[in-house]
């Protein structure tokens, strides 16, 4: 399913659970597929307002490059000015939008704007738009799976927060209305544990969180036996590539892992 919720935190002045937008504007996609755009929205959505200045010393990258992407990311209304009086909104002309002048004396503040953002379904994708949309992809999933594996790496031995990863693999067996439903389901639980800052505990921690549903592959069909071909006869020979006899090796097949959450 092409679709995929904002990881952004509602902000107190915004609605706790704004309405889905689809981004089907090519030109939004790309801005947003560029793998240091992703890692600079990922950081602001985590930490809240930057600097291109902090960006740059937070991810390794240079002022001017980080003041370039901001812009980028702020045309198609991914990030916003902190102070400035509105974003505009996905699709809208920026120029449309009255924002506060800024100074060429003071830092400008960015902020990521929230949302849940949906990427069009696959089948109305353009041929250019799919290729775009696998990079984007690429890149995001290869950078949760890293920080995934890098958190349970690195973790102190004595961290609660470390023996408290929920994660889960298992199968379902659903039709399309079916995972539509479960879909938007899961998204409804993401909002309901949402709120804002001031309701949140002092001991709480950001989560990322990441939903991921494909079909299994369908099994190809066996293909019909060749002419001639007879059954197979005991020889009374040794086979080095028979299955283990249960002589106690060890060597038996794995079982499916069990699911964990």
């Amino acid at each position: 399913m092409s679709q995929e919720p904002g990881t952004h935190e509602p902000q107190e002045t915004e609605p706790a659970h704004a309405a889905p937008v689809e981004l089907g504007d090519l030109a939004a996609l790309k801005a947003l597929a560029q793998p240091r755009r992703q890692r600079m929205l990922e950081h602001l959505a985590l930490h809240g307002p930057a600097t291109s200045a902090t960006l740059a010393r937070a991810l390794g990258l240079n002022t001017g490059s980080t003041s370039y992407h901001l812009r980028e990311l702020a045309r198609y209304g991914f990030v916003e000015e902190a102070d400035a009086d509105r974003s505009p909104a996905l699709g809208e002309d920026p120029s449309s939008v009255r924002r506060a002048e800024p100074s060429a004396h003071r830092e400008r503040w960015w902020r990521a704007v929230p949302g849940d953002r949906r990427f069009p379904p696959r089948s109305r994708q353009s041929p250019e738009m799919r290729l775009v949309m696998d990079e984007l992809n690429h890149h995001a999933y290869a950078a949760d799976l890293d920080l995934f594996e890098r958190l349970q790496r690195d973790a102190p031995e004595d961290d609660a927060w470390a023996d408290a990863f929920p994660y889960s693999r298992g199968t379902i067996r659903l039709t399309l209305p079916e995972l539509r439903d479960f879909f938007e389901e899961y998204i409804a639980l993401l909002n309901r544990y949402k709120r804002s800052e001031a309701e949140t505990p002092p001991d709480a921690r950001t989560l990322l969180t990441r939903f991921l549903a494909f079909p299994a592959p369908v099994p190809s069909p066996a293909p019909d036996p060749s002419p001639g071909d007879g059954e197979d006869v005991d020889d009374g020979e040794d086979d080095d590539t028979s299955e283990d006899q249960g002589d106690g090796r060890g060597c038996g097949h794995p079982g499916r892992e069990a699911d964990r959450s």
